[in-house]
Order: structure tokens, then C-alpha cells, then sequence
């Protein structure tokens, strides 16, 4: 999916923490001219959005795109909901694992790829309990300490 490339915009690090990521998938998104400069700056902010059925379709809800100072009147609504662009059979699959419970879509980044169009990487997520959480970070101080433990060794 995302590769090195490409140019990241915004990020969610927190969902990883709060959520467990079962498979990821890129989307395209439908973006005004405003928007996508705003992008370019990387200015975006994706911490609190996510995504979500509307007749149909999939769109990302509660994405902070600001407005582009430049443009005047001719700006963007800042946190409009936006359309997501994927195969139907994909969309079928996906709206189809929301309907069941605790499935959600959750935002992981917008990056620009290699031809300069701007991709949502969405992760199909599970909501961590708090012991889950406590764990995965336990899990992750283990691997920093060890990591330090064989540099002190070498």
C-alpha cells in the first residue's frame, strides 16, 4: 500500500494504540482545489475523524482540512465530510464489516503517492480494552528495552 515514496500528510498514531488493526486498504478521496493545497502544506489533521456509510457510499467524517488563506471566498467547509473512492466489491465488503460489532473504519494516514494523488489508508479496526492496551504497551517497552540491552553487547 504505502510506500517510500510517498509523502505523508497526516497521520493517526493513536489509532494503532486504541485500536486493533485486522488489514488496511487505500482509498482514493474526493478533495476541492483548496483542499489539496491546504494538503500540500500539510496542514491536515486526521486525529479525531473517521469513516462511515452515507446512502451507500463510504465517506470520512470530522477531517480537519483548514482553510486555504489564499483563496478568500473560494474556500472549503473545514470539516465537511468527504467521499471516499474504492472498488464496489471492496465498499461491499467493508460496509458489510461495519454492520457487524465493534468493526469500524478508522483514518491511519493521507499521503500523496507517486503520481501526486492524494490516498486515505483506512485500517479496519477493533476496539482495544484497557488491558489490551496496557499489554500491547508492555509488549512495546519489552522490545525498547531489549533493543538497548543487545546495543549495550555488540
Amino acid at each position: 500500500m504505502v510506500r517510500e515514496t510517498d509523502k505523508y500528510v497526516a497521520q493517526n498514531r493513536r489509532a494503532r494504540y486504541d485500536y486493533l488493526i485486522t488489514s488496511t486498504l487505500e482509498a482514493g478521496i474526493i478533495l476541492a482545489g483548496t483542499e489539496v493545497k491546504v494538503l500540500r502544506l500539510g496542514l491536515a489533521s486526521i486525529a479525531e475523524s473517521f469513516a462511515a456509510e452515507r446512502s451507500g457510499e463510504l465517506y470520512l467524517f470530522n477531517a480537519y482540512i483548514p482553510a486555504y488563506k489564499a483563496a478568500s471566498r473560494f474556500n472549503h467547509e473545514e470539516r465537511r465530510a468527504r467521499k471516499l473512492l474504492v472498488h464496489r466489491r471492496e465498499r461491499d465488503k467493508l460496509l458489510g464489516s461495519i454492520k457487524r460489532d465493534g468493526i469500524t473504519l478508522v483514518p491511519l494516514s493521507i499521503y500523496f503517492n507517486d503520481r501526486g494523488i492524494a490516498k486515505l489508508e483506512l485500517g479496519v479496526a477493533k476496539g482495544k480494552k484497557k488491558a489490551d492496551k496496557r499489554a500491547s504497551e508492555k509488549d512495546r517497552d519489552w522490545q525498547r528495552q531489549k533493543g538497548r540491552l543487545m546495543r549495550r553487547e555488540e
